[in-house]
């Protein structure tokens, strides 16, 4: 039985919730995303002569990664310029920071070092 070792070699049971560490990280759920839709891209432009599609079908198909490119590109940029258009100013945090930085410039001064 395995719960009588004081280390089982299964510590997660399929109840066992995963932790933040050891869920997949976003990187490698799109890295999974673009590993599906090349290789099926790639059975689909790069089939076998027997298998080819129709001459309209592989004209689109072929330049598709391209396309996805550039729309994941302009996704980009929109989710960039959206992101910085409603970005919130922090008045508390710049005038507390401001006070930080007085602060160290009265302590560096009665140290001795002039600015």
């Amino acid at each position: 039985r395995l719960s009588s070792f004081p280390f089982s070699p299964f510590p997660l049971s399929p109840l066992t919730p995963l932790s933040p560490q050891a869920a997949m990280t976003k990187l490698a759920q799109w890295l999974c995303g673009l590993a599906l839709l090349g290789s099926a891209w790639a059975a689909l432009a790069l089939a076998p002569p027997g298998l080819q599609p129709p001459a309209p079908l592989r004209q689109a198909l072929l330049p598709l990664p391209v396309y996805l490119l550039v729309a994941f590109g302009c996704y980009s940029l929109a989710t960039v310029g959206y992101r910085l258009a409603t970005f919130n100013d922090c008045e508390e945090a710049a005038a507390e920071l401001q006070e930080h930085i007085r602060a160290a410039r009265a302590d560096l001064q009665r140290r001795g070092l002039r600015l």
